[in-house]
């Protein structure tokens, strides 16, 4: 009796409670799941972080120059503003080129610098789309960084608070028989040789050799008369 009781018969031993096989497996699918989930969420969060930061970035810059399309008109008005004039043409903030490409149909070669890769990318394939892929080239770029030495025609999508400091880098760097084309916002220290269009779609046209000369004009200090 003291042996049974100390010693329970292998019939009596206590069983180890099983896991049933269902449970089992439903935690596994609940664990793939769950690693699904975070791999799309984390997947989603840095695919929108790809393309909302070269949108953010130029935001975040001193001077912001926004990417708003040139309309029909505008660009129509730009290429009137061409008309008799000929050699190689930079759009400074070109964004979805637009203005690039429409100068390269009328025999120009064309190029354009934006900051926003992704409207870089788009303008390319819009040349590439419309055959004058040839004539064109966009790069990306901060327009601060690159030299315009050697284009005589250059378009301005800018605003107000970059102008007198662009003014002041295209007439270190541009040679007397440059065009200057700016849109929606004149250089306000220039006269303008042409202007065209109404109100947002207004173009003003600076030749570099009368503006230069208006300047020269006005530092020259008049002769003393005797009395």
């Amino acid at each position: 009796d003291i042996q049974n009781t100390l010693c329970p018969s292998p019939g009596a031993m206590p069983q180890a409670k099983e896991i049933p096989q269902e449970e089992g497996e439903g935690g596994s699918r609940r664990s793939s799941w769950g690693l699904l989930l975070t791999a799309g969420v984390g997947g989603t969060l840095v695919a929108l972080y790809a393309v909302v930061t070269p949108f953010v970035t130029p935001a975040l810059r001193k001077v912001c120059l926004p990417f708003v399309p040139a309309t029909a008109a505008q660009i129509q008005n730009v290429l009137k503003m061409l008309e008799n004039r000929s050699g190689s043409l930079v759009d400074i903030g070109s964004g979805d080129g637009r203005i690039v490409i429409a100068a390269a149909k009328k025999g120009f070669q064309a190029v354009g610098y934006e900051l926003n890769p992704w409207l870089v990318w788009y303008s390319r394939y819009h040349a590439w789309r419309d055959g004058v892929h040839q004539n064109t080239k966009f790069y990306i770029s901060d327009l601060w960084k690159v030299s315009f030495s050697h284009y005589t025609n250059v378009v301005v999508f800018g605003v107000p608070q970059m102008m007198p400091q662009l003014k002041k880098k295209l007439e270190e760097e541009l040679e007397c028989n440059a065009r200057i084309i700016a849109c929606r916002f004149p250089f306000p220290c220039w006269i303008p040789d042409h202007t065209t269009g109404e109100g947002i779609d207004t173009v003003w046209a600076y030749d570099l050799k009368h503006c230069r000369g208006c300047e020269t004009k006005n530092l020259e200090i008049p002769p003393e008369t005797g009395s």
